[in-house]
């Protein structure tokens, strides 16, 4: 009997604050000394994992990351074991052979009481070592953050171009989307001129966006206007309005859908509902891939997310090796 040839599985949408193993971010706040809000290791892992109990929107798994995971990834160190964690993991586990961390550096800095640079070049030297030893493609991305001012998103944006030819490859616009600038266009339009200042100087961009019923499709059809980001991060709840769709097949505006992330976020209800979207997208022209999201914040991977949508029947193989013929085209990898 012959094996079937293993698929080389590529993510677009991985955190770094949601993609380290627990028993790693254990040992890494034991390290820096920091006091953590736990009793024992295995309240640790509750306290790291997203689970159906724990996260009932998009707003309570930000916070795991906020007050918890990246504070912990908080120095050089960290950081630098954190990305050569993630990559190593995502080939052991998933033969993910290609993949896009993406991280807001500003975070892991404890409001400005590490350098910038040296979080920066620690995320480069881990993703170099994991590189290198199993052979995998891999690039950062820098987060914005929405709730941060223009000046503070402004320097992000400098030091990804400034190490785009080392390893940095795009911009992506996080955070909460309750109140989200996308219902506001004069407001968006601050991001503007960050996000052509970004693709002036060469580097990639997406936006988290879409990803609620808070922006919903509106959100979708402003960031595509204003911003014109080659991709976007979710944007499921774009296949509920035909305008939004339309456009997104016009300017051939690739998302980055994560099919677990989105169930646990309850962005979507339940397996129907998300069936529904991907198959909205097929009928429209809609490009899409899929992504983890935070496989450890989740207890995914992308070989699961695979499973997850061919065994519950939304895509068939054939449809899944176009996602993935997709991904591969639409990565940020190959802009240099």
């Amino acid at each position: 009997m012959t094996t079937p040839p293993v698929k080389e599985l590529i993510d677009l949408h991985i955190h770094v604050g949601a993609a380290v193993a627990p028993h790693i971010l254990w040992s890494l706040a034991h390290e820096q000394g920091f006091k953590l809000p736990v009793s024992d290791y295995w309240e640790f892992v509750d306290a790291v994992t997203a689970g159906p109990d724990r996260v009932r929107s998009l707003d309570d798994y930000i916070k795991i990351l906020h007050t918890l995971t990246e504070r912990i990834q908080s120095s050089p160190m960290a950081v630098e074991r954190s990305v050569y964690e993630i990559i190593g993991r995502e080939y052991r586990r998933a033969r993910v052979t290609q993949i896009e961390l993406r991280f807001n550096p500003m975070r892991r800095n404890l409001g400005g009481e590490r350098d910038l640079d040296h979080i920066i070049h620690a995320a480069l030297r881990g993703m170099d070592r994991a590189m290198l030893e199993y052979g995998v493609r891999a690039g950062l991305i820098f987060c914005l953050a929405r709730e941060y001012d223009a000046p503070t998103n402004a320097i992000i944006v400098e030091k990804a171009i400034r190490y785009l030819r080392r390893g940095v490859v795009g911009i992506d616009l996080a955070g909460s989307e309750k109140n989200a600038l996308e219902l506001h266009p004069a407001e968006l339009k601050k991001y503007r001129a960050l996000y052509e200042r970004a693709r002036a100087s060469g580097l990639k961009t997406t936006v988290h966006t879409g990803e609620t019923a808070e922006t919903g499709p509106a959100g979708v059809i402003a960031v595509v206007q204003e911003l014109k980001p080659e991709r976007l991060g979710h944007g499921i709840r774009a296949s509920t309005d035909p305008r939004a769709m339309e456009l997104l097949a016009e300017t051939g505006t690739v998302l980055e859908i994560c099919p677990t992330s989105n169930l646990h976020t309850h962005a979507v209800e339940n397996l129907d509902e998300l069936s529904g979207h991907l198959r909205r997208f097929l009928g429209a022209g809609v490009q899409f891939t899929i992504n983890t999201d935070g496989p450890c914040l989740l207890n995914t991977s992308m070989k699961r997310e695979v499973a997850l949508v061919q065994e519950q029947g939304m895509l068939s193989e054939t449809e899944i090796d176009a996602c993935l013929a997709c991904a591969r085209r639409a990565s940020f990898l190959d802009v240099h």
